[in-house]
């Protein structure tokens, strides 16, 4: 359903429900991503909120609706980029604490940088190469079916159904972090024999009590979920009871400490291994299509300027204010690298290493984001690969030992990450916009919008989160940032286990075969290496939740695909994701106010009521999903 004629898009009712989505989301998913390592894109349910709130006024229409969710999914995406990379500042001690406008510097740059790295690539990877973008096609769906009027209209319904799965999933975590009622976690770890008579080797396994990582399993599906678990397994059922055999702890000793002192400092760093070898072959795999794209972008705007009359729906930001746009953006990239490195020559090698990799890897995250949606982008992938090149070449400048170089590669690796965040979700809401009759310069104006106003605010949300939980501490581990930061720090300090670096990336090469096996049998079940990286590198506890979610989500799969209609485990998933994460932030305030850590008053003793709320929401959700 395209409209083809002209209806009011940005409006001033459009643009505060916007920004204010924009700053809300993009909270959210930073407290999701700083707990559990991965985010979820939220189009579908800023496109439902949109909707109940805009049936409110006499006059809206579907394009207003689809001018919201591109704001406030820009939000969102850009919270992915900035809590995987920034906290590794002050986790190296670099930043003593949150500094909100070079946060906000930082962020804004790199999601600009995004946005005007996608313009170009927008006709030739939505209009010409047609990728699916999944999550942009569902966003239209949900709009279109949205924009019905009368007894047929459910979007009030499905409004409420994201409110009832927020409250339960804001109550779980209030209970939880707030009350003390139940530990987070149940998780474990066992000893078995090993060759000397006074030392264990161990195991371990545990699952968070978490409905937001159960929804996170949901949205990602059964493929990428499984392959999350293997990874998680291939750490602690195999890499962790391999390295103890040869390396046993004390018989009696705290076994569950051992197991995650060796994961932490040994086996995850698998995981980078694998990750870089993920982002090295996105680029090998992607190089074609992408060079294609780009000639075909700039064949269209030559087609533009030599007069030929060109459709409302097909006009993007002119690609010559784009390109100004660009240039001015390294300038002040430049001053952020100077004020670091204090080397004009090293500043400026930086701001053009960081242009390199931002398009590139923009690229790659909009091409890819139409392969496996914006959830399942290597984000992560091509952010180690960036920041591990980025540590090498200033570690021949700096030399060893050097925090400021430490430092300069996060950055990188942040204004990097933050443009691919952005330009894979960016890629979607123009396919949602593509599918409806959007103007495109338009929604590009909107994605503008809605990346400042998350860069704006993600600096107190980070600062709030910090002062009541300790980012890095085991409430809030931030597994991204705190590897960003290991790795750049192991290259400047020589103390990277490039033995565990190599046998992930060894180990991610076969998966990348098996994974070419696979698409040569035509089968639907795929290898991702960067999902399985992922697990590598995530406690366990994080990533079995999101497998019993992956279960969910093939259970009643049939079930969904006959009745396509049905978008209410998904709105479910993404309430109980909203809510628990809100509340987590909410939690926060009154202790970031008062400086007082134990300002909530605690109830323990309820740790059979966290399991069994779980069980519950897991078979709800199940209900839900199976509904007609």
């Amino acid at each position: 359903m395209k409209v083809n004629h002209t209806l009011p898009e940005i409006t001033l009712k459009s643009v505060i429900l916007g920004v204010f989505l924009s700053i809300v989301l993009a909270s959210a998913n930073a407290y999701l991503g700083l707990f559990a390592g991965m985010t979820v894109s939220a189009s579908i349910p800023a496109a439902v909120i949109s909707m109940g709130v805009l049936k409110l006024f006499k006059r809206s229409n579907i394009l207003e609706n689809n001018i919201v969710q591109t704001s406030a999914s820009a939000g969102e995406s850009l919270a992915a980029g900035v809590i995987f990379t920034i906290p590794a500042l002050v986790l190296m001690g670099y930043w003593t604490d949150f500094d909100y406008f070079e946060i906000a510097k930082i962020s804004g740059i790199g999601g600009l940088i995004g946005v005007f790295f996608t313009i170009p690539l927008r006709r030739a990877l939505i209009v010409e190469a047609e990728l699916q973008y999944p999550e942009g096609v569902a966003t239209a769906e949900v709009l279109k079916a949205g924009d019905h009027q009368g007894e047929t209209d459910d979007s009030s319904k499905n409004l409420m159904m994201i409110f009832k799965a927020a409250l339960f999933g804001g109550l779980m975590k209030l209970a939880q972090q707030g009350l003390q009622m139940w530990n987070s976690a149940i998780d474990f770890a066992l000893p078995f024999a090993s060759r000397q008579a006074e030392k264990r080797s161990v195991i371990g396994f545990g699952s968070e009590l978490s409905p937001a990582l159960l929804a996170v399993g949901y949205i990602v599906g059964r493929n990428i979920a499984v392959l999350v678990f293997a990874g998680g397994l291939i750490s602690w059922i195999v890499a962790i009871p391999l390295y103890s055999f040869f390396n046993p702890v004390e018989a009696g000793s705290g076994y569950l400490d051992a197991a995650y002192d060796i994961w932490n400092a040994k086996i995850r760093y698998m995981g980078v291994g694998a990750m870089v070898i993920g982002g090295i072959w996105s680029v090998i795999n992607l190089y074609r299509p992408l060079v294609n794209g780009v000639k075909s972008s700039l064949n269209a705007y030559k087609n533009r300027n030599s007069g030929i009359a060109v459709e409302r729906h097909e006009k993007d930001i002119p690609i010559n204010w784009v390109i100004i746009a660009l240039i001015i953006s390294v300038i002040p990239v430049f001053f952020i690298y100077q004020d670091i490195i204090h080397n004009v020559f090293t500043a400026l090698l930086m701001a053009v290493i960081m242009l390199i990799f931002g398009f590139l890897f923009s690229a790659v995250a909009g091409y890819m984001a139409g392969l496996v949606g914006s959830s399942n982008n290597p984000i992560s992938g091509v952010t180690i690969a960036t920041i591990l090149f980025s540590s090498l070449l200033l570690l021949l400048i700096k030399g060893t030992g050097s925090i400021e170089g430490a430092a300069g590669a996060v950055i990188i690796g942040a204004v990097v990450c933050c443009a691919a965040a952005i330009a894979g979700d960016n890629m979607q809401d123009l396919k949602a916009g593509y599918i409806l009759g959007a103007t495109p310069w338009k929604q590009q104006i909107m994605q503008i919008v809605g990346t400042l106003s998350a860069a704006i605010a993600l600096g107190l949300t980070l600062d709030i989160l910090h002062s009541a939980y300790t980012i890095g501490s085991e409430t809030l581990p931030a597994p991204q940032a705190t590897l960003m930061k290991s790795v750049a720090e192991g290259v400047f300090q020589g103390n990277l286990p490039w033995n565990f670096v190599i046998t992930g990336a060894v180990l991610g090469v076969l998966i990348i075969i098996a994974d070419l096996i696979q698409k040569s049998r035509g089968s639907d079940f795929r290898i991702p290496i960067l999902a399985v990286a992922v697990g590598i590198y995530l406690p366990i506890t994080l990533s079995t939740p999101i497998f019993i979610g992956g279960m969910v989500s093939h259970f009643t799969r049939k079930h969904r695909e006959t009745h396509p209609e049905n978008k209410q485990g998904l709105l479910f998933a993404s309430g109980l994701i909203t809510g628990e994460a809100l509340m987590g932030i909410l939690v926060a305030i009154p202790i970031f106010i008062s400086g007082e850590k134990n300002w909530w008053p605690e109830i323990p003793g309820f740790s059979w009521l966290g399991i069994l709320l779980f069980v519950i929401i897991t078979a709800i959700l199940t209900k839900i999903a199976k509904r007609n």
